[in-house]
């Protein structure tokens, strides 16, 4: 399948002149009419749970959306994709994970960029509804890299029902993300994401005493010091190194046995050219990657105005044409 070097994302707003704005204001300047969700609480096999919203019109096609780091159903981008799929004819369920709900998880770990075993969950879950003949992925940023992964892990043994998959702002090379992250003009994102990551390892240290030193938290300098003390710990791995490469998508790409399209801006942020895979896009029978000039992480809103952003458009237009 091609790389798809020409886009037909039309560019952003005149006033978002760089990533960063187009990253931002996505966020912050979106006016969504409230998501009539139906929370749904599952156990998974470590006596954790997890926390699923609904959208159910009775449909014969489901799609399912995974969100970024620290993100939640709650937010923009996830509700946005939410409505334009079930307003076309799609039941929604979107899911969060492990600690994102708006409660604590109770299991010592919480979720990760590599996580495929709790998606496994949330789609198997889906099926055993028995009324999903169609199954679609849809995943941003975090999210996106944990449906890639899943995709690739599981090859020609993913679920029948699931047919195509569209992702959005990828990091699929973790370690080069965490060098980004460091940079002066990524402050913003480096700071919010330690912020909220950090209340987390204090309320899990109080849950477990004595399994984490968050005197650390004070000694961070890089954010590869926060996935080596903290991250590959927390997620079942000995070290950094070994959480990066085992997290990263990129190293699994390979494997994908469904259309699926992965969309990453030339100017978001927070990738790097490790997150940019034309190469195996041209000889991969099932990958397609796009890459627009513009975008931002997780932006993509319409040049005129728009209750959805493009991106919301891309991934129902694909997920259609795939079947």
């Amino acid at each position: 399948m091609p790389f798809l070097a020409k886009s037909t994302y039309p560019g952003a707003p005149a006033w978002q002149f760089n990533g960063h704005l187009q990253t931002v204001a996505a966020g912050l300047f979106r006016a969504l009419p409230e998501t009539p969700y139906r929370r749904e609480r599952i156990e998974t096999a470590d006596h954790d749970f997890l926390d699923l919203d609904w959208l159910e019109n009775g449909h014969h096609r489901l799609v399912v959306i995974s969100h970024g780091l620290e993100g939640s159903t709650s937010h923009a981008y996830i509700r946005g994709m939410a409505a334009l799929f079930a307003q076309e004819g799609w039941d929604v369920l979107a899911w969060n994970c492990r600690s994102c709900s708006g409660e604590m998880n109770r299991a010592f770990r919480l979720y990760h960029h590599g996580d495929v075993e709790d998606i496994g969950t949330v789609i198997h879950h889906a099926i055993d509804q028995q009324r999903y003949p169609t199954i679609a992925l849809v995943g941003y940023s975090m999210g996106a890299n944990i449906t890639l992964k899943y995709l690739g892990v599981h090859g020609e043994n993913v679920p029948q029902a699931i047919k195509t998959a569209a992702v959005f702002s990828a990091p699929v090379q973790l370690e080069e993300g965490a060098l980004v992250l460091d940079r002066w003009d990524n402050f913003l994102y480096r700071s919010r994401f330690k912020r909220k990551l950090s209340e987390k390892i204090k309320a899990k240290a109080v849950q477990f005493p004595g399994t984490l030193d968050i005197e650390k938290l004070a000694q961070i300098k890089h954010w590869r010091d926060f996935d080596e003390w903290f991250s590959a710990p927390i997620c079942g791995y000995e070290s950094a190194e070994e959480f990066y490469r085992m997290a990263s998508a990129a190293n699994y790409l390979k494997g994908i046995r469904i259309p699926t399209l992965l969309v990453n801006a030339a100017n978001d942020p927070i990738l790097t050219p490790g997150c940019m895979p034309s190469a195996l896009a041209q000889h991969h029978d099932f990958f397609h990657f796009e890459m627009p000039h513009e975008g931002g992480h997780c932006g993509f809103q319409m040049p005129k105005k728009d209750v959805f952003t493009w991106a919301e458009y891309r991934a129902l237009e694909f997920c259609e044409s795939g079947m």
